[in-house]
Formats: structure tokens, C-alpha cells, sequence
């Protein structure tokens, strides 16, 4: 008999894609996203240089919207951020200032956006992107599954900031082996953790938010919890054995309650400080002009080109071994090119 625990879809994509040109509808903030400081006068140097809009920074993600057309918008998620640098741009509207640099790697392919500030000494566009994005990839516990970190310390669990341990269970069997593991369920407000007895790094971190489904299945040592996570983080499926049914029940309701009381409220993990008072997302609004109706032009090249950090590239391509180098590295872009002919352009 396979007992299943309903589970509302937490499919966070706001982190982890990147959108050209979305439905405004998907520029609203999900919830558990905040939006924490929005700059009113940023141009899109590289894909729309010359065009004011709005830099829009949350705890998931930059969006820029343009003034002039709200369906000339940017998503990128943080996750899909590699670097952020300061480097000079040419714009249209500042002439050749210091932008911020963001290089993002999606679906396999990897893009470059530019934005200039054109408020005048303004520093608030770059100190706060990269502070949020510094606090989202320390934060990584909070979303991500992660198997055997450093999270125990001396038996007990290290609690996150704003993390609450609710229940812990002893006698629980890891179940990924034939022969299994004792350790320790803790339960939380964030996250389901589950450590050996006797080896403190031998540990799962399982949050709420990657959950897809938990059931209770016959296996081989009898009645187990089965706690399947989504395709983003993988897809595992997970078995633990809770000797008495009793108690196996009470784990498996707890665990409901829990994220459906998460799935409310999700604790991404991303504290922030700001200095200056944020714009309103009302106060970036007044500056926005209705959109024109316009005919779209199915020829026109898609507007994730424009981003492309390597021209027309769309993927990474194959490796390949240089008997000029010795090393492995990405085929040149044309087939009749080698890297000595590389030189003696450059020469």
C-alpha cells in the first residue's frame, strides 16, 4: 500500500531562469520574494542602449522594464548569475561611464548584461545588486538539496539565521544502501535533516521548497518514508524506515503541516541591510508611458540574442584536445581555423 502526502508545486523559477520580453504578470513577486531596492533611471546598455527603465532588485532576482514599454523587460535569476564586475560602457545616454557587468550562464548558453545608472553619482545600482547577490550565494541551504555538508556539528544541528527546529526523531534508518544507516530526522521551519549517529558529515539537507512528494512505500525492511524531490534539484528519491507506525505516521503529518505553513511564507534565506530608503514600485510606475500597440515582426531576431556573450553562439561547444597547446579546450568557432592561424592575425 503507497500512502502519499498531497504537496502544493513549489516550482521557483524566478530564481533560476532568465526571461526576455515576459508577460508583466510574471514580473510580480511570488511569494517569499521581496522586493528590496528599485532605481528608476537605469539603461539596458547592451541589449537596449539608449532606452531609459527600471532596475528592480528582490531576494531572486534583477528585473529592468523599460519606460517606455512594460513588455521590454529582463528576469535574470540569481542562481543564474556567474560574476558581477564594474567596467566602463558606452551609452547612448551617459556617454562612456561605469556600468555593472552582470555574466549569466542559461540553458547552456551564456549571456552578458550592461547597466549604466544615469543617475548622476549615484553608486546605489551596483553596491546593492552585489551585496544581494553576495547574501544569495551564501544562503544556498535555505533552497538547494545538499548531501553530506557541514552541517552537524558535535550531533546537534547548525541552525540558519531565522530557522526554528520543530520536532527530532531518533531511530531513523537511511535507506539508500542495502545494509542502511541510524541517525536522526530534524525537522524544521526551513528544511527536513537527516544525519548518521555515529558520523556527523554523513547527512542529507532536504528544504521545504525542494520537496515534491512524500510517501509511505513497502520496501524490503518493511514500511518506509519516501520523500521524492523536485527535477531542479535533481529528482532523488530518498527512503528512511521510522521503526514504530505510529511515530512513522506522526513524521509523515508533520511533515505536511510544515509545508504547506512554508509554502505560505517561503524563507529564502537572503537577509539585506540598505542604507537609503527603497522606491516604491509606485513611484517607479509614475515615470512609465502606456505602451503603444505595435505590430511584432516574426523576422526580427529574438531578444535574448542581443544578450549573447559570444555573438551568435546559442551553446557551449564540444571539448577538444589542441596538439598546439596541449590542452583540452572549446573548438574554435570556425572549422577551417586553427590555433596557429589565430596567432598570425594577431601578429
Amino acid at each position: 500500500m503507497i500512502m502519499t502526502m498531497a504537496v502544493e508545486s513549489n516550482d521557483i523559477w524566478q530564481d533560476r531562469d532568465i526571461k526576455f520580453d515576459a508577460l508583466p504578470s510574471l514580473l510580480e513577486p511570488r511569494r517569499g520574494e521581496i522586493k528590496i531596492d528599485s532605481i528608476n533611471s537605469v539603461e539596458d546598455t547592451k541589449g537596449n542602449n539608449g532606452m531609459r527603465g527600471a532596475l528592480i532588485i528582490t531576494n531572486l532576482r534583477i528585473i529592468w522594464v523599460s519606460h517606455r514599454r512594460s513588455r521590454t523587460n529582463l528576469s535574470i535569476g540569481l542562481n543564474t548569475v556567474l560574476t558581477m564586475t564594474i567596467r566602463k560602457a558606452k551609452s547612448r545616454l551617459r556617454g562612456t561611464h561605469q556600468a555593472l557587468y552582470v555574466m549569466s550562464k542559461f540553458n547552456q548558453s551564456r549571456y552578458e548584461f550592461i547597466f549604466t545608472s544615469l543617475v548622476k553619482n549615484s553608486p546605489r545600482l551596483f553596491t546593492t545588486c552585489q551585496s544581494i547577490f553576495r547574501a544569495y550565494e551564501t544562503s544556498k541551504l535555505y533552497r538547494d538539496l545538499k548531501l553530506r555538508g557541514s552541517i552537524v556539528r558535535d550531533g546537534e544541528l547548525m541552525v540558519l539565521p531565522n530557522e526554528q527546529v520543530v520536532n527530532q526523531v531518533s531511530g531513523v534508518w537511511n535507506l539508500s544502501y542495502d545494509q542502511g544507516n541510524l541517525g536522526v530526522f530534524v525537522l524544521t521551519n526551513v528544511r527536513l535533516v537527516w544525519h548518521a549517529t555515529m558520523a556527523n558529515n554523513y547527512n542529507v539537507s532536504i528544504p521545504h521548497i525542494q520537496i515534491a512528494s512524500v510517501q509511505t512505500r513497502q520496501s524490503k525492511f518493511g514500511k518506509a518514508i519516501v520523500i521524492e524531490t523536485t527535477r531542479r534539484s535533481g529528482g532523488y528519491m530518498l527512503g528512511f524506515k521510522v521503526q514504530e507506525d505510529s511515530e512513522r505516521e506522526a513524521v509523515v503529518q508533520e511533515l505536511e503541516s510544515l509545508h504547506k505553513v512554508y509554502s505560505a511564507d517561503p524563507i529564502f534565506g537572503v537577509e539585506f541591510n540598505l542604507e537609503d530608503r527603497p522606491v516604491s514600485l509606485e513611484e517607479t510606475r509614475v515615470h512609465r508611458v502606456a505602451d503603444d500597440v505595435e505590430i511584432i515582426d516574426d523576422n526580427e531576431p529574438l531578444a535574448y540574442t542581443s544578450y549573447l556573450a559570444d555573438g551568435s553562439k546559442t551553446k557551449d561547444r564540444e571539448v577538444k584536445f589542441d596538439p598546439h597547446l596541449g590542452l583540452a579546450i572549446e573548438a574554435i568557432g570556425h572549422d577551417d581555423l586553427e590555433i596557429p592561424d589565430l596567432w598570425s592575425v594577431v601578429n
